[in-house]
């Protein structure tokens, strides 16, 4: 099994997490996604894996979602997707990815089901 979360130490929920997944015996790789955002492939992928949309996956209540206009209905799967890679902090989380699966965990728990 492979195990990847994408994992902000400064959020509750991803410690949450974090926690969940250790206390069920998965020692994931631990990626700080603010310090190292994924490409714009890899999140194409972890969308693949989630079954959501771009705009599903993005914190629209942070002031970067406004300031740059990322309601806009227009804009495409890509654009979003780019605007996540260059504004990590838009990315809901934590994310958590095992083999060809992936869950965000809010609450913690939803991530059980990719076990």
């Amino acid at each position: 099994m492979t195990a990847k979360i994408y994992h902000n130490s400064r959020c509750s929920k991803s410690r949450d997490t974090l926690k969940l997944l250790e206390a069920n015996g998965v020692q994931p790789e631990i990626i700080e996604y603010l310090k190292q955002p994924p490409s714009a492939e890899e999140l194409k992928d972890i969308l693949r894996k989630l079954g959501i949309t771009a705009r599903e996956l993005m914190r629209t209540k942070e002031p970067e979602y406004r300031d740059n206009i990322l309601d806009d209905v227009a804009l495409s799967e890509e654009q979003l997707i780019a605007a996540m890679v260059k504004i990590p902090k838009l990315i809901e989380r934590p994310i958590v990815v095992i083999d060809d699966k992936a869950a965000v965990g809010r609450p913690p728990e939803n991530v059980l089901k990719i076990l």
